[in-house]
């Protein structure tokens, strides 16, 4: 599972910050985790400059796992240094976010292929798996739960790219989806992406459960490259 689907920052988990100093998990993580979760739940937008002492007061730690953490989110691409100005969440350029979908259409469209060919027990495992998803997809999108939605639109596909058994695969589809986190949630939150995006989702879940590989991978393919097209003509926030 993804580890921002809780995009909430600590203060409004369902789990308490670990005291100053204790032993378990390692500060910087807690502090990229921190950071992380405010730039997926939308709290930090791009070209926002990020306050290292608020993501220090709000753990309870000193600034030096902070800039540890934002030095491993600047090595993923999701953050930029400016010298003499701080650390700002990366502003997305559209050259590289058509760069960053072509590279996720090819990484869906493999994983696609590979799911649907499992052996009849795994790929029935998965085919339920996403046809709860599509589910839970509608519900969503009937209520216009946006957040609801896209956390499903993630299990969706990370269930195809785990059962895809590749784990190269699943680290940098790990990577491309963050990455395109803001870009995707803002194509999702329309009501034509919405819908066309159900319709997509449930030919892949039927092609998966059929075991038609090359159906799969063609769907996934087409997917991915029809989002970043809706995406293309939704207005840019100011």
């Amino acid at each position: 599972m993804f580890p921002w689907h809780d995009m909430r920052p600590w203060p409004e988990r369902n789990r308490p910050i670990p005291p100053r100093g204790a032993v378990g998990e390692p500060l910087a993580k807690r502090a990229r985790d921190e950071v992380l979760s405010l730039i997926l739940g939308g709290r930090l937008l791009p070209g926002q400059r990020i306050n290292e002492p608020d993501i220090a007061d709000r753990l309870g730690v000193s600034r030096v796992p902070v800039r540890e953490a934002l030095r491993e989110l600047e090595a993923s691409g999701l953050v930029v240094a400016r010298k003499n100005a701080g650390v700002f969440v990366r502003r997305l350029e559209p050259a590289e976010v058509a760069e960053l979908y072509a590279f996720r259409g090819a990484m869906d469209a493999f994983a696609g292929r590979q799911a649907a060919g499992l052996a009849p027990a795994p790929r029935r495992a998965l085919a339920r798996v996403l046809a709860e998803s599509v589910s839970a997809m509608r519900k969503a999108a009937r209520r216009r739960e946006v957040v609801a939605y896209y956390a499903e639109n993630l299990r969706f596909h990370w269930a195809i790219v785990e059962a895809a058994g590749n784990a190269p695969l699943a680290e940098s589809y790990r990577a491309v989806v963050q990455r395109l986190h803001l870009w995707r949630l803002r194509n999702l939150a329309s009501p034509v992406g919405m819908a066309a995006s159900i319709g997509e989702h449930e030919a892949i879940a039927q092609a998966v459960k059929a075991g038609d590989a090359p159906r799969a991978e063609a769907l996934l393919a087409a997917h991915v490259g029809a989002a970043h097209e809706r995406l293309k003509h939704i207005p840019e926030e100011e």
